[in-house]
C-alpha cells in the first residue's frame, strides 16, 4: 500500500533534485530519441533550417497550398533512397517527427504521398510491373482514394466499382450513386500531375470479389482526366492541402491497374483466386498501410507538442509580472499554477514521446506491424499520443496569452494540423472501440500479471507504475462484467461495456507509455539527469493517477493519507523540477531556424519591429 511522503527520486525518495546546471541535456535528447538523434533526426533538422521552410504570414490558401507542394519537392530531393526510406518504419517516423513542427498542410502532403501511395505501391505491386520513377522523382504526385461521402470508418462498405471486362482484358471505374464520390483526396490543382490509389470494388462476372486498390492517372497538367469529376471542398481553417470530392464515370483501366499484391489474382479468362476467403481480410490487407499512418500522424502531431511545450516554456521564463509585496516583477513561470500545468504537459510530452518509440519498434520488422499485438498497440497509442498532443498544444496556447494567438508564435497553427490526426487514418473514437473489443476478447492483448503486494512512499516509482497496472486491471474486470450484462440485443450489450472499454484502452496506453518512460530514466547513466527523468515520470504518474484516486483506495492500495495528499505531492515534484524546466524542454532538439516563434527568443518585445523577421509577409518565391 502506498502512503504519503515528501518528493524526491524513485531511488533516493527523500532527496531532493540536484541543481540545474548538473543535469545532462544532451542525456535527455539522447534517451528522448533513443540514442539515435545523429543517425536518424538531424538531418531532417538540417535540411528544414532552409529558407524555403521559412514562416510566412499573409499567404492566401492557394498560395499555402502550391508551397506545400515546392516544399515537398524539396524534402524529395534530399532523400539519397525515396523506396528505402518508404519502407524503413523507423525513417519514416522520424521524417513525421520534423515534419509536424514545421509546416501541417506539407505533413498532409508526405504522409499522403509517402506513407498510403507509394508504400501501398511497394507492397502491393511485389513484380514491380509499375514504374515508380515518376513518384519517386516527383514529377507526379500520388494520392490515396479510399474513403467515400458515405462511408468513413465503415469503409469496407464502400460503394465504388471496378468491374472486369474479359473481352478487352481493362477495368471500368465507376462512382454509382452521390454516397459514393471519394471525399477529401488531394486531387486538386495544386502541385500539377497526379495519380491517385483508387479503392473499389472489384466485379468479376457479377461477382463481388471485394475491395482492392487500383492505380488510376487523375490528372495532368491541363485539369482532371477524361470521365474523372474534381470539385474543390471548402477551405480548412489552418491546413492548405487542395482536399476534393472525387468521382468517376466510367473509366477504362488496363489489367495493370489492378493491386492485389500476393493474396489475390485474376487471370485473363475471368478466374478469381484469394488466399484469403474474407471480402474483408482482402479489404484489410490492401489498406495495411494505414497501420504505419498512424504512427506517422502519431509522430507529426507529438512533434507540434514538443515545439509549442518549447515556446510556452521559454516564454514563460521570459515574460515578467507582478509579485507579491515586491517593487520588481518576476517570470510567470515563477507562479506554481504555470509550473505545474506546463511541467505537467512537458511530462506527457516525454511519455508520448516514450510510447511512440515502443509502439514504433513493435512495428520495425516486415512482418510486425500484421501482428495482431502490434495492431492493438498502434491504436492505442496513436488515440493516445495524438490526445495528449492537442491537449499539451492547447494548454501552451493558454499559457501565452494573447500571444499564443498569433500565427507567428506558431502555437495556434499547430492545433489544426494536430486535430486532423486525431481523425484521419481511422478516427481515434472508432480505432479505440475496436482496440477495446479486441482487448476484451484477448485477441492482441495479454493483461499484465497483478503486482505484488508491498509498501512504500507515494514517490516509489515501481510503486507507482503498479498503481496504473491495477487501474488497467481494474478497467478490464469492469468492462468484461459489463459485456456479461444481459441486453435486448448484440447493440445493447455491447453499449453496456463500450465506455469502460473505451477507459481499458486509455489505461492500457497510459501503463505502455509508463513502462516505456520509466524504462528509459533507469538507461541513464548520469545520476543528476536520471534523478531529473524519475520525477518527471513521478509527476506523470501522480497527475495520471489522480482522477482514480477513490477507487485505488476503495481497493486499499492507497491510504486516506496518501490520497489526501495527492495534490501536495504533486505541488512538491512540480516545484522539484522548476528549475529545470528550460533544460528539460531544450532536449526536444529544435533548432531557433525551424522553431521561428517571436515569443522562444529573447528581446522577443524588440523583434516585433526587424523588417526581415519571418512574421512579415513574405512573398512565394
Amino acid at each position: 500500500m502506498i502512503a504519503a511522503a515528501g518528493t524526491g527520486a524513485c531511488a533516493t525518495a527523500g532527496n531532493t533534485a540536484a541543481p540545474a546546471d548538473r543535469v545532462q541535456g544532451p542525456l535527455l535528447t539522447d534517451v528522448l530519441f533513443d540514442g539515435r538523434f545523429d543517425a536518424l533526426h538531424q538531418p531532417w533538422t538540417e535540411l528544414f533550417r532552409r529558407d524555403i521552410f521559412r514562416y510566412r504570414d499573409g499567404l492566401t490558401p492557394a498560395e499555402r497550398s502550391e508551397l506545400a507542394y515546392e516544399r515537398l519537392r524539396v524534402v524529395n530531393d534530399t532523400i539519397e533512397s525515396v523506396e528505402d526510406m518508404v519502407s524503413s518504419t523507423e525513417q519514416l517516423v522520424s521524417l513525421h517527427e520534423w515534419l509536424g513542427v514545421v509546416d501541417g498542410s506539407l505533413t498532409t502532403l508526405a504522409t499522403i504521398h509517402y506513407n498510403l501511395f507509394l508504400g501501398s505501391l511497394l507492397r502491393l505491386d511485389p513484380g514491380r510491373t509499375v514504374d515508380l520513377a515518376p513518384f519517386t522523382r516527383l514529377r507526379q504526385y500520388g494520392t490515396a482514394l479510399i474513403t467515400e461521402l458515405g462511408y468513413g470508418n465503415n469503409a469496407a462498405e464502400l460503394e465504388t466499382t471496378a468491374t472486369y471486362r474479359t473481352e478487352t482484358d481493362t477495368f471500368v471505374l465507376h462512382t454509382p450513386s452521390p454516397g459514393a464520390q471519394k471525399f477529401m483526396p488531394n486531387t486538386g490543382a495544386a502541385g500539377g500531375p497526379k495519380s491517385g490509389l483508387v479503392a473499389a470494388r472489384l466485379i468479376v462476372r457479377d461477382q463481388d470479389c471485394g475491395i482492392f486498390l487500383f492505380l488510376v492517372p487523375l490528372r495532368d497538367e491541363r485539369g482532371p482526366l477524361p470521365g474523372i469529376r474534381v470539385r474543390p471542398l471548402s477551405e480548412t481553417p489552418g491546413s492548405a492541402v487542395d482536399h476534393a470530392i472525387t468521382s468517376f464515370d466510367q473509366v477504362g483501366l488496363p489489367r495493370t491497374a489492378l493491386l492485389a499484391g500476393n493474396h489475390a489474382d485474376l487471370t485473363t479468362e475471368g478466374a478469381f483466386h484469394s488466399a484469403f476467403g474474407s471480402r474483408r481480410r482482402r479489404f484489410l490487407a490492401s489498406i495495411q498501410r494505414v497501420t504505419t499512418g498512424k504512427l506517422c500522424l502519431s509522430a507529426a502531431a507529438l512533434a507540434g507538442a514538443r515545439g509549442c511545450l518549447t515556446i510556452a516554456v521559454r516564454y514563460a521564463h521570459r515574460r515578467h509580472t507582478f509579485a507579491p509585496a515586491s517593487r520588481s516583477g518576476v517570470p510567470v513561470f515563477a507562479y506554481r499554477c504555470h509550473q505545474t500545468r506546463l511541467l505537467g504537459a512537458t511530462a506527457r510530452g516525454y511519455a508520448a514521446t516514450f510510447l511512440l518509440r515502443e509502439a514504433t519498434r513493435h512495428c520495425a520488422g516486415p512482418d510486425a506491424i500484421e501482428s495482431a499485438e502490434a495492431e492493438v498497440l498502434v491504436a492505442a497509442a496513436k488515440g493516445w499520443i495524438t490526445w495528449q498532443a492537442r491537449d499539451i498544444v492547447v494548454e501552451c496556447r493558454e499559457r501565452c496569452g494573447a500571444q499564443g494567438l498569433l500565427s507567428a508564435n506558431r502555437i495556434v497553427d499547430l492545433l489544426t494540423p494536430i486535430e486532423s490526426t486525431i481523425t484521419a487514418e481511422g478516427d481515434n473514437l472508432v480505432i479505440w472501440t475496436k482496440a477495446g473489443a479486441d482487448m476484451l476478447i484477448g485477441r492482441g492483448y495479454r493483461p499484465p500479471p497483478p503486482p505484488t503486494a508491498r509498501s512504500g512512499p507515494l514517490t516509489d516509482c515501481p510503486l507507482l507504475l503498479d498503481l496504473l497496472v491495477r487501474h488497467e486491471l481494474h478497467c478490464l474486470q469492469y468492462a468484461r462484467s459489463r459485456l456479461s450484462r444481459t441486453g435486448t440485443s448484440p447493440m445493447d450489450r455491447w453499449n453496456h461495456a463500450v465506455n469502460p472499454a473505451l477507459d481499458l484502452v486509455d489505461a492500457y496506453a497510459t501503463r505502455r507509455a509508463a513502462q516505456a518512460f520509466l524504462a528509459a530514466a533507469q538507461r541513464v547513466g548520469d545520476k543528476a539527469t536520471r534523478s531529473v527523468l524519475e520525477q518527471l515520470f513521478q509527476l506523470f504518474a501522480l497527475q495520471r493517477l489522480a482522477p482514480h484516486a477513490a477507487l485505488l483506495l476503495a481497493d486499499g492500495h492507497l491510504t486516506a493519507e496518501a490520497v489526501r495528499d495527492l495534490s501536495a505531492a504533486i505541488d512538491r515534484v512540480g516545484a522539484a523540477l522548476a528549475p529545470h524546466a528550460l533544460t528539460l524542454v531544450e532536449a526536444f532538439a529544435i533548432p531557433d531556424a525551424i522553431l521561428q516563434a517571436p515569443i522562444a527568443t529573447d528581446g522577443y518585445d524588440a523583434a516585433y519591429d526587424d523588417p526581415g523577421g519571418p512574421w512579415q509577409q513574405v512573398p512565394v518565391s
